[in-house]
Formats: structure tokens, C-alpha cells, sequence
């Protein structure tokens, strides 16, 4: 390796002796412009709510020169915007470190504004200053004065209480019982208002804002934040999400006013239409404060109060799972507007706070992302018109329409259709629409505001579609459907030369967004809940596709608010509903509250999680522990959905004691790496005896030794076991063969299931078995992606055959974006550099692939790998970020020829059919001969 390291700097000297070069040291380096990009705090861009006590910083480094590497920084904190005064200077400190650098200078001020910046110096004496860049401090929750206010009590509405309200299992007789005791204010959208002047000249004005379940803001008529279906959805008893808002520029000199919009939510679980539960924390409520800070020095705070006022807005009915109606002759001009008459409306009334603690969300917001315009149309009758957007989603329409005062549109929205051509909702949750009504206007112009749907279909019934004439029925003139997910930024691309591939990514990428909202759920209409597995199991390719450096702590939130006192991490979180039994105990679920912190620490370098998190961490393997019998789990739903000729649900092909079993030997095995990370020494010796035993026991409960493989011999039975490191070394040859000749004998076709998947292409990738994997998805049948690409679909659907299932929108089966980005692009993140400050390029040129295009946005900035074979050479192209470095293992044999940047590389490593060197930053063309 140091001789294939020194001949690519020898070549970067022959490169660049005529380009300004200059040699430091021994290495030569390229004169460059180095450029200070992504100031982070938190992993945040100007960062809105941090806690002053966990104030980290990050940046990322950009040059055109090659092996750039930082030697030293300097941070700068300011109070004020033009940095005419210091709070802090680090000084210059001799470091490479250029992510997750923790502050430790004077205590930071709650709710303050700072300004900082960073100079880094290189290791080829060059040096850059960054732009200014800010971060607001939290509040401290007991010191914020605002009252939860809104239109009735929880006393008074009368709502259910209790997590056990299934409805398939829920009688339609108490639930109509239910409803019809209730007071229509305990689930009505409401509005809310309060005019304030402001005299003075404004310095800074800051919002603090809950409205639950969801609101929309404004100010003197304007919206505040893009935000859809804000806060994000928790356990409301455990934690409640507030937003900030930076609204300085939104305010006026003089009188100003404030307009809240309320729905229900996942607050307030309660009314007619399909319902997958009933659950109510209370009815509608507000939480709103807003600071203002005066350029004299002075400060104001407005916030919600007894002095407010309410009415009912014009939406009628909304619940998060039937739907929302929308009554337009009950809008009111200006209500949100400074000298708006309220002197009709009524007084609000304080209302008990959640249980939950109050914490500023720091999790990105959902937010609409894309708009589809109708790709074809079909007329079913006179006023019933249904349309095909093209793309199923999660979302909602939006319309123009024309009317006459009181007429009516109905809208019903699905991702299938009955033979009729007509909508069907039979596998997603019915009934569910919308349900406008006309104020009479020229041209009206609609959407949802609380409640959405997984949908690529819409019926229009009681009006026209594109028909100017309205003599009759109403007429829709332009309608869209709008794609609605989390906001979090993508992270990564993916293309190769097999259509399939393409498609399948495709598929995956568009059922992650729809289920990625508030949490991932497992579909977008029928159940919205946030199924764990799916976090870990599918956790690399959501890690490559998007920035989840936010997003994933609240997740964890999620988990330890939901963990019970016994220490059981239930299947879903938040744990709306208690289903019961293995549907809420699964330790293929449970495991996520262990296996996410490792994840986020490997492709983040960030040991937040797994310091947070440890004590959540410890009692539930504590937990299993107690349910075990000698050592072994009996309990939870298996390999879910396994493929074969049985109904999907329980595992089927392999026992589910085998598949508990190995989850709790790997979350035993976390927990004592975890331990010692944290420097536990007594718990890192204890798990770790723990998990030897339970090895031994599940290797001496389902090892067959004559055979030598595992329990049935199923896929996924060998396939655990060997990815776990449960097989003993000795025998992991003979399980592996069992496991390959399995997979032949079932010509190249898969058994595994939700939890299986992951586990057996990752061992078949592991273990040089990549030819095998390419055959087992290269082609157009069940069980297979390419069998769902036939359908013509457009999202990833719930089981391998889509006429079977009832979803057509989940990602639980999306485990190959994995291989994708890690095997065939070849970005390998290296477990003893965690966050890819150092990582691995190993493609495989594997089947009749002729190309891979793919790029993967690390906290160190773009790592690019592509490589595309022709009937010579293979060309691989790649870009390793400043202040990184890189391994590449490389497909070559010993007469290969190896060019770099264009010279012949003549020293280098050959080790299993691979040339191996090192590389530091840069961007480079490698040619390897065949």
C-alpha cells in the first residue's frame, strides 16, 4: 500500500510540475483557491432553536487541488451581525477536525442571536475565511409565558380517552356513540386572532408556536413558514414540538396582526369517514408567543392569553384519515388583518397544557415538494370525471374552480381503480374525500389545509372538468395533485445502465417520500403509522438519499417516548394505538431504538445518539433478557411477509424464535460495543457475556450440523445468522454454500420477507456473491421489483405482487438501495473513520452492467463515484471531498494497466482480483485495462 500511496503522489507531480505547483514536504500539492462552505450548527444552517448548551460546529471545505487537507482553524462568535465585537475566538488550533467540533467557550444566552465564521488553514499553506453565518439560541420551555388557549375544555368536549381504539376491531355502535356525545368545538377547525401595536423601531422579532394538532400561521395576512402539518406528529404526552420563527421583516410599525388556523391531526383522532383508531389528547389547542426586541434595547412579548379571540373556520370537518370539507361562504375578509371587526367572535378559553414537554422542533418540516398536472381523463357520467396524475403520492389536489353560491364538489382521491374506472379505496382506508362548497366568487381556488391521502386518482363528482359553461353544476378549470413529504434535502443519486435498477430506485425513492413525513410511516392512507422496522432494515438507503442528521434524533425521541417502564420498545412509535400481542412486541421492531444511533454514527461521526440514548438502549435488551428462555426469544411477527405460496403476514418460512432470537443477540452485541464506546466498563463485560450466550444457545437450538445449516434452511434462516456473526467461524463456509445452493435450487428467486431481505443481499454483497444477487433481481417476476415495474407502477408497493396486496405505497421492501449505493457505485463508509472522513470505493462490475452513475452528499461535502466499461478498458471517475481521503479496490488483474488522471501507475497492490491504493481529496479519472 505505500508503494501504490507514493506512486499516485508521484503521478499528481507529473501532472501538475506545469500547472503553479509547489511542494511542501515530500508531497506535491497544486496552487488552489480554497473555499469554506455549509457552516453548520447542530448539522443545521443557521439553525433556529438550538440549545445553548449543545452548540456544535461543522463546515465543509471546497478546492480544485488534490490531497487538500485542513491543519488548523479558528472560530469567531459574535453578538452582533457586523462582528464589530468578539464574544468568543477560539485562537488557532492545530486540527483536521472540521465537523461535530463542540464549543467551549463562555456560556452561550437563551434566546439570543449569534453570528460566527471560520478560518482554516491547509496543509499547502493555503487559507480561506468564511462568511458570516448565525444561530439562535432556545428558550428555556419554563420561562415561556404564552397559555394554551382555544375553544372548549377537555372536560367539557367529552373525548374518549385510551390507546386501545382499534376500529376494524371497534364497534360502529360505540363509535357513533362517541361522536354523537361530543360537542361539535371539541373536533372543529377553528381560527384565532390578536392585533398588537409596535411602536418602536423592530431589532428582531422571534415566534414560538404549537398549535395542535396542526396550524397554519400568519402575519398581517402573510403566511409564516412553508410548513405543511406542523408541528411533526409525537406522543403528545411525552413531548410536544414547538416551531421558531424569525418574523422581523413580516412586522410593521404600528398595528399588526396575528391569524392562527387549527385542525385536529394526530392530536385529535375523532370523527367520521374511515379511521384507523380513535385517540384524543384534547380538542384543538394554541400555544403562541412572540418576542420582540427593539433597536433601543427594549424587548415585548405578545403571547396567546384569555385576551384572544376565536370563531369557527370554514372548515367544516377534517380528520387526518377521512378527509377534510371546506364551507367558503364561511370566509371572512381580513380576519387575519390589522382592523378586522371581531367584536362578534367569541372569548377563548384557557385550555390544561399536554402532558408532553414542550422542546423547539428541530427536525425538518414537511413541506409540498412537486405538483402533477392530470395526464389523461375519463368522463363516468354527467359531473363524475376521474383523472390520472400519473404518479401515486402522498398529498392532496388542488383546484379552480367556478360555482354558484351553496353548490358543492366533492373530490375522492385514490391509487386504484375498480373495473368501472371509478375510484377504489377498498385496500386504503374508506370512506375518504373532500368536500368543497362554492361562495359564489368569478374563480375559486382550494386545498386541503389538515388532512392527506396516498393517491395517483381523483374523482370529481357534482361538476364539469375543463367546461367553461355553468349554468349548471359547478366547473373545475385546472386541478393538480401536490406531492407532500418531509423537506429533508436529498443526499443522493443513483443510475446505471439496467432499466430495471433505474425503475426499481425509481419505485423506492418515490414510496420513501410519500411515507416520509412527521415519521416514516408505512403507508400514506390506510394506518400512517410509524412502523420501526422499516428505519433499520431500510436505514442505509434512507442515510444515502437524504440529509437525515435531523430528522433521525427525532425518531429516537420518538422510540424513548414510547418505550414502556418494563423497558418493551413497542412496534410502532409514536405509539398511537396499542394493538397488542407481537403486533406491538417484536423484536425485529424493537431492535430500530438500538440500530439507529450506530447507524447515525457511521454515516455521521456523531455520538449523540448512542450517549442519549444508551440508558434506551440497555433496557430493552434488559427486557428481551426477560422474556427469554434460556436465552432464547419466542415471540414477534418473524420474517414478515415472506414470499412463497402461503398468505403473506407471519413468517412462514423460518421460525420466528430463530428470527427474535438473532435480534436480540445483535442488540445485545451493540449494547456492549456501545459500552465500552462510553467507557462502561461493568456493562460492557456484562453484555458481552450475555451475548456469548446467547450464541451458544442459538447455535445449539437451530444448527443442524449434518446439514450444516440453520433451523428450515430457509434464506433467511442462513442468511441471519451468517450477517449477525452468530455461525461459528468454522462453519460459516458450509452456511454460506447452504444459503447460495438454496437460492439456485429456487432458480435465483428469493424467500425472505420485510426482515429477511436486508440480511440476505447484504451477505450475498459481503461475501463476493454479487452475480448471485444481480440474477435474483435482474429480471420481470415475483418476487422481484421488475415484477411491480411491469404493473406500470409507480411507488413500491406492499407485497411483491401488487394484485395481492392492499397497499400500493410502502418502502419496507426497498432493502436493495443499499447494495445500490455500497455495492454497485461502490461508497463504503469505514467503521473506523465513521462519517466518511475516511471511506472505501469498491464497485462491481457485476452482470451485463455497463455503467453506474452515483453521488452520495457526505458532512465533508460530494463524494462522486461512476465508472462505465467499454470493450477495452474501464473507466472509473471519482470525487473525494477536501479534508478526506479514500481506499479504492478496484476490479484489475496482474496484466491490467492502471492510468490515473492519464499516467501510467506502475507500483501497485493486487489483492483479490483488486488494485488497492489510497487517494486524498481531488477529482480523478482512473482507466484500468482489461
Amino acid at each position: 500500500m505505500k508503494v501504490a500511496t507514493r506512486s499516485i503522489f508521484g503521478l499528481i507531480t507529473l501532472l501538475f510540475l506545469s500547472c503553479g505547483s509547489h511542494r511542501e514536504g515530500k508531497t506535491l500539492f497544486i496552487a488552489s483557491n480554497l473555499e469554506i462552505v455549509e457552516l453548520e450548527v447542530g448539522m443545521q444552517s443557521d439553525p433556529l432553536g438550538i440549545d445553548p448548551n449543545e452548540v456544535k460546529f461543522g463546515w465543509q471545505l471546497k478546492s480544485s487541488g488534490f490531497d487538500i487537507k485542513q491543519t488548523a482553524y479558528r472560530i469567531q462568535v459574535s453578538r452582533d451581525k457586523k462582528f464589530q465585537k468578539l464574544f468568543w475566538d477560539s485562537g488557532k488550533i492545530n486540527s483536521d477536525v472540521s465537523q461535530h467540533l463542540k464549543y467551549d467557550g463562555p456560556p452561550f444566552n437563551y434566546e439570543n442571536d449569534y453570528y460566527w465564521n471560520v478560518e482554516v488553514w491547509t496543509n499547502n499553506s493555503g487559507s480561506a475565511k468564511s462568511k458570516i453565518a448565525q444561530f439562535y439560541t432556545s428558550p428555556k420551555s419554563e420561562k415561556l409565558k404564552a397559555k394554551w388557549i382555544g375553544a372548549i375544555s377537555r372536560a367539557n368536549s367529552h373525548l374518549p380517552e385510551g390507546r386501545k381504539m382499534h376500529t376494524p376491531t371497534f364497534k360502529k355502535s360505540k363509535r357513533d356513540s362517541i361522536i354523537g356525545s361530543l360537542d361539535s368545538l371539541a373536533y372543529r377547525s377553528i381560527i384565532l386572532r390578536k392585533e398588537f401595536k409596535a411602536d418602536k423601531k423592530i431589532e428582531s422579532a422571534k415566534i414560538y408556536v404549537s398549535g395542535l394538532g396542526h396550524y397554519k400561521l400568519s402575519l398581517n395576512g402573510n403566511k409564516v413558514g412553508n410548513s405543511e402539518f406542523a408541528p411533526l406528529w409525537t406522543d403528545y404526552d411525552k413531548t410536544v414540538y414547538y416551531n421558531i420563527y424569525d418574523v422581523t421583516n413580516q412586522l410593521d410599525i404600528g398595528n399588526n396582526a396575528i391569524g392562527v388556523l387549527l385542525g385536529n391531526g394526530m392530536y385529535n383522532v375523532i370523527g367520521e369517514r374511515y379511521s384507523k383508531f380513535y385517540i384524543s389528547f384534547g380538542p384543538p389547542t394554541l400555544f403562541f408567543q412572540l418576542k420582540l426586541a427593539y433597536t433601543d434595547g427594549s424587548e415585548e412579548i405578545i403571547y396567546s392569553d384569555s385576551s384572544w379571540k376565536y370563531d369557527k373556520s370554514p372548515i367544516t370537518f377534517n380528520t387526518i384519515f377521512g378527509g377534510e370539507d371546506y364551507d367558503a361562504r364561511m370566509e371572512q375578509i381580513g380576519w387575519d388583518m390589522p382592523g378586522f371587526d371581531d367584536s362578534q367572535w367569541n372569548d377563548v378559553i384557557l385550555q390544561k397544557a399536554p402532558k408532553g414537554k414542550l422542546l423547539p422542533q428541530q427536525a425538518t418540516p414537511v413541506a409540498i415538494s412537486n405538483a402533477y398536472s392530470v395526464k389523461q381523463s375519463q368522463k363516468l357520467a354527467d359531473t363524475t370525471f376521474v383523472l390520472d396524475f400519473g404518479q401515486n403520492l402522498s398529498g392532496f389536489p388542488e383546484f379552480k374552480a367556478k360555482g354558484k353560491r351553496g353548490q358543492k364538489l366533492k373530490i375522492w382521491v385514490g391509487e386504484k381503480l375498480k373495473e368501472d374506472g371509478s375510484i377504489s379505496q377498498g385496500g386504503s382506508g374508506k370512506p375518504y374525500y373532500y368536500e368543497y362548497t362554492f361562495k359564489g366568487d368569478e374563480v375559486e381556488t382550494w386545498r386541503p389545509n389538515f388532512s392527506y391521502y396516498g393517491y395517483q386518482y381523483a374523482q370529481i363528482e357534482g361538476a364539469n372538468y375543463q367546461q367553461e359553461e355553468i349554468q349548471g353544476p359547478p366547473t373545475v378549470l385546472d386541478i393538480q395533485s401536490l406531492f407532500v413529504n418531509n423537506s429533508a434535502k436529498a443526499g443522493g443519486t443513483f443510475e446505471s445502465s439496467n432499466e430495471i435498477f433505474n425503475h426499481t430506485h425509481q419505485l423506492i425513492d418515490a414510496a420513501i417520500k410519500s411515507n416520509f413525513h412527521s415519521v416514516f410511516t408505512d403507508c400514506p392512507h390506510r394506518e400512517k403509522l410509524g412502523w420501526l422496522e422499516e428505519t433499520h432494515l431500510n436505514g442505509p438507503g434512507l442515510f444515502f438519499n437524504y440529509h437525515l442528521e435531523n430528522f433521525i434524533p427525532k425518531v429516537m425521541q420518538d422510540i424513548a417516548d414510547a418505550q414502556r417502564e418494563n423497558g418493551l420498545i413497542p412496534n410502532i412509535a409514536p405509539e398511537y394505538v396499542v394493538f397488542g400481542g407481537d403486533f406491538t412486541d417484536s423484536p425485529e421492531w424493537g431492535l430500530a431504538g438500538i440500530m439507529l444511533p450506530w447507524m447515525y454514527y457511521q454515516y455521521y461521526g456523531d455520538t449523540s445518539l448512542i450517549e442519549k440514548y444508551y440508558t434506551v438502549m440497555k433496557n430493552y435488551v434488559d427486557y428481551l433478557s426477560s422474556t427469554a428462555r434460556k436465552h432464547i426469544v419466542y415471540h414477534g411477527l418473524g420474517d414478515w411477509y415472506d414470499y412463497g405460496d402461503h398468505a403473506a403476514g407471519y413468517s412462514k418460512n423460518s421460525p420466528i424464535a430463530l428470527s427474535a432470537t438473532s435480534h436480540y443477540y445483535y442488540g445485545s452485541k451493540l449494547l456492549s460495543k456501545a459500552a465500552t464506546m462510553l467507557g462502561k466498563s461493568a456493562d460492557a463485560k456484562k453484555y458481552e457475556q450475555l451475548t456469548k450466550k446467547i450464541q451458544e444457545a442459538f447455535n445449539t437450538e437451530f444448527y443442524n450440523i449434518e446439514k450444516g445449516n440453520y433451523a428450515t434452511g430457509s434464506q433467511f434462516s442462513n442468511a441471519v445468522p451468517i450477517y449477525m456473526g452468530i455461525v461459528q467461524p468454522e462453519n460459516r463456509k458450509r452456511v454460506l454454500k447452504s444459503l447460495t445452493d438454496t437460492i439456485k435450487a429456487n432458480n435465483y428467486r428469493l424467500t425472505t420477507g420485510d426482515v429477511g431481505n436486508r440480511y440476505l443481499y447484504q451477505v450475498l454483497a459481503e461475501n463476493d456473491e454479487n452475480e448471485i444477487l444481480f440474477k435474483m433481481q435482474n429480471h420481470y417476476d415475483a418476487p422481484g421489483y421488475g415484477f411491480q415495474i411491469k404493473f406500470g407502477l409507480t411507488t413500491l408497493t406492499e407485497q411483491w405482487d401488487p394484485t395481492k396486496g392492499n397497499s400500493l405505497n410502502h418502502f419496507m421492501m426497498g432493502q436493495i438501495e443499499e447494495w445500490f449505493y455500497e455495492s454497485l457505485a461502490g461508497i463504503k463508509a469505514d467503521k473506523k473513520a465513521p462519517g466518511f472522513k475516511h471511506f472505501y470505493l469498491e464497485p462491481e462490475l457485476v452482470g451485463n452492467l455497463q455503467f453506474v452513475q452515483s453521488s452520495y452528499e457526505s458532512l465533508y461535502g460530494t463524494i462522486i463515484a461512476e465508472w462505465n466499461k467499454n470493450v477495452e478498458y474501464t473507466t472509473f471517475t471519482y470525487k473525494i471531498p477536501v479534508n478526506t481521503s479514500a481506499t479504492l479496490k478496484l476490479p484489475a488483474s496482474k496484466s491490467s494497466k492502471v492510468l490515473v488522471n492519464g499516467e501510467k501507475l506502475l507500483d501497485y497492490t493486487i489483492r483479490n482480483e483488486k488494485v488497492e491504493f489510497n487517494l486524498g481529496s481531488g477529482s480523478y479519472t482512473i482507466k484500468i485495462s482489461k
